[in-house]
């Protein structure tokens, strides 16, 4: 089969610069005056910045205490001992008694940190409802199928909030108290317990269900709690800002984190005489026990901390550049060595050519 000059001709792309690829192009050629700088600029910046993050991390100033209770002779042992049994007796309480020598320089953060538990885990971090979570009518009553074996109860209700994050949901409180003198009073620290989720989390992602008759329990109406829970989630706290859906500890647990070990902010200090830092006296930590972890092998952990300008403590990021800004010089040695090294026999090859 021939093609006429005219059926050819209609098929071919116009006849320009752009269509005909004849626009001029620019292609870099490396060469070791430009790679070699390259490569050393890079590493020492990479350098540079891992020194700083690393010695910020290493500043900040922690004081945790390890309260699972399996493993010292604490007064946390025994609600442990309980949950090996299942779930601890209502209102099993222990306490941590630290002193603090001097001020512990503030912002203070207070953060409890679970071990060996994986909410990485494929099937877990999928077992939610973001639709239902988000406040629409239609999936409060109807939660997706992703949320089995915690989408209805065992009478038939919708849960609400379904999946296994919700149900897992972390409830140990704790309260501190700080006594100034020897023998005088203990006194209450302030905990600010706002502003611990993300922004977005909290103003767009989680939102209630409309209110009926101005009630968030009747909007509620005809849904069961998760089966761990003891109360509904229209319960979580007597503030009308901070229960429901967009209570700022279901939020925070509710952010999955990416590894078995992590740790969630659970308040801040930085309120009244304590605006400063903790100051130095004695402390007690009250601690409502009630989240079991030893059928998972976990532990738990309670922790203050400082922040500085790059957040939490974390070596890691400042560790890391160090070691990508080290490689980054090494290489540049190693091609500078090569370069010398051939460097004649390029010269002797293009006098032959």
């Amino acid at each position: 089969m021939t093609w006429s000059a005219t059926a050819r001709g209609a098929h071919q792309p116009d006849n320009t610069a752009f269509t005909q690829q004849r626009l001029p192009a620019w292609q870099p050629l490396l060469s070791a005056s430009i790679a070699l700088p390259l490569f050393f600029c890079a590493g020492l910046a990479f350098i540079g910045l891992g020194l700083g993050l690393y010695c910020s991390s290493n500043g900040i100033r922690e004081l945790e205490h390890d309260y699972t209770g399996s493993s010292d002779a604490g007064n946390c042992s025994e609600c442990a001992a309980a949950t090996e049994g299942g779930a601890p007796p209502p209102n099993c309480s222990c306490a941590w008694y630290f002193s603090l020598p001097e001020l512990f320089q503030g912002p203070v953060y207070l953060y409890y940190e679970l071990t060996n538990f994986y909410q990485n885990n494929r099937r877990y971090g999928v077992s939610r409802d973001d639709a239902q979570l988000s406040g629409l009518a239609g999936a409060l009553r109807n939660p997706t199928d992703e949320c089995a074996p915690y989408r209805y109860s065992a009478a038939g209700l919708p849960v609400a909030p379904c999946g296994a994050i919700a149900n897992s949901l972390f409830n140990d409180s704790f309260s501190v108290w700080h006594q100034r003198e020897t023998g005088g009073p203990y006194v209450e620290v302030p905990l600010d317990r706002t502003g611990i989720a993300w922004w977005t989390d909290y103003h767009v992602k989680f939102r209630n269900p409309p209110l009926v008759n101005g009630s968030l329990a009747l909007a509620f109406e005809g849904t069961a709690p998760p089966p761990n829970w003891h109360r509904p989630v229209y319960e979580l706290s007597t503030d009308p800002n901070n229960t429901g859906f967009i209570n700022q500890d279901f939020v925070v647990w509710m952010r999955t984190a990416a590894l078995p070990t992590f740790r969630k902010l659970y308040a801040r200090i930085r309120q009244g005489n304590y605006s400063a830092g903790l100051p130095r006296g004695a402390y007690l930590v009250n601690i409502t026990y009630n989240y079991p972890v030893s059928a998972f092998g976990g532990h738990k952990l309670i922790i203050f901390s400082s922040i500085s300008w790059m957040g939490g403590k974390n070596p890691f990021l400042g560790i890391a550049y160090l070691v990508v800004g080290s490689l980054c010089i090494l290489m540049g040695f190693v091609m500078l060595v090569v370069y010398i090294l051939y460097q004649d026999q390029d010269e002797d090859d293009d006098d032959d050519d």
